[in-house]
């Protein structure tokens, strides 16, 4: 069988054991590391009163060099933030009962209860894991970009992405995410509403606690164009505070509307739709600022189509 189309080469064994290694001395130092089960290890750093919990998502599965650190390492040491960064070697949606045996014991020991803020975070599979887990720690924030509610078979027959993960069990515990965010403080949720399966997904996440903000023609990698665009620190800080509001976030993403990624997202979207005159006038506006030969040519061949609708 072909591998998913998102399915990297794993890490040979070697490197495997020397990353380990590597963040066991820096749990020794700052916190701690654990191996959890065969598929999943933890590491935590303390630092101050705040704690992000991350989850890594497919973008970064086996990503192991030696000095690799879980996701968003850095940001959160930078901020003065503790960290407990959650890492799957694999596609594994986090479905495993020691993952669950795992939070159990972080809730029941009250390794939670003694921050001030617990903010769950996590994309794609990352973000489905911050929802379902956020369960062990009420009152905690939930930051989840193109998050999954399930892959369950019988819930979302509909959702034809990652294969891998089809065979896991989303029925047992921490299992459909839309149901265990039901203590959240809140749930800020980001989609792009014109990709169907994401859009399909976030529909499933409901309550007063939920906030959903739309990033049109980001794509399912929304965090991915947030860095191009120098706002992905802002973002995170409003919503760790919880100063984010839909005015401020769509005020961040107005710069959105020079992104050359994002950009193009438009133009196969209207192409796709088969609207000659929003081509032409996205055409002109990016040709004002820019030689752009895609753009040039989407124009000629909108007004052809123009020209022949008269």
């Amino acid at each position: 069988m072909p591998r998913d189309a998102e399915d990297p080469a794993p890490p040979d064994e070697a490197s495997l054991d020397e990353w380990r290694a590597h963040l066991e001395d820096v749990g020794a130092r700052e916190g701690f590391f654990r191996s959890i089960g065969d598929r999943h290890s933890a590491l935590y750093i303390e630092r101050g009163d705040t704690l992000i919990v991350t989850f890594e998502n497919l973008d970064h599965v086996y990503e192991r060099g030696i000095d690799r650190m879980p996701w968003g390492y850095g940001f959160v040491a930078a901020n003065g933030w503790s960290m407990l960064g959650m890492m799957a070697h694999g596609f594994t949606w986090y479905r495993d009962a020691d993952i669950y045996a795992f939070f159990d014991e972080m809730r029941d020991s009250g390794f939670f209860s003694g921050f001030q803020r617990v903010i769950f975070y996590g994309a794609s599979m990352g973000g489905y894991a911050a929802a379902a887990f956020s369960a062990a720690a009420p009152g905690a924030t939930v930051i989840a970009i193109s998050p999954q509610a399930t892959l369950s078979r019988e819930i979302a027959p509909w959702e034809t992405r990652y294969r891998k993960a089809w065979r896991g069990d989303f029925s047992t515990r921490y299992g459909y995410a839309p149901d265990m965010i039901a203590e959240a403080r809140q749930v800020v949720l980001f989609y792009d509403p014109i990709e169907p399966l994401d859009a399909m997904h976030a529909a499933l996440f409901t309550g007063p606690n939920v906030m959903k903000l739309r990033c049109r023609y980001f794509g399912h990698r929304i965090a991915s164009m947030w860095v191009r665009m120098g706002v992905l620190k802002p973002i995170i800080h409003d919503c760790v505070d919880g100063t984010i509001t839909p005015h401020r976030f769509y005020t961040y993403l107005r710069g959105r509307r020079d992104d050359m990624k994002y950009q193009r997202a438009m133009l196969g979207r209207l192409q796709e739709a088969g609207n000659p005159a929003r081509i032409a006038t996205l055409c002109e506006a990016i040709l004002a600022r820019r030689g752009a030969p895609r753009f040039r040519q989407a124009l000629k061949a909108a007004k052809a189509e123009l020209a022949g609708q008269d």
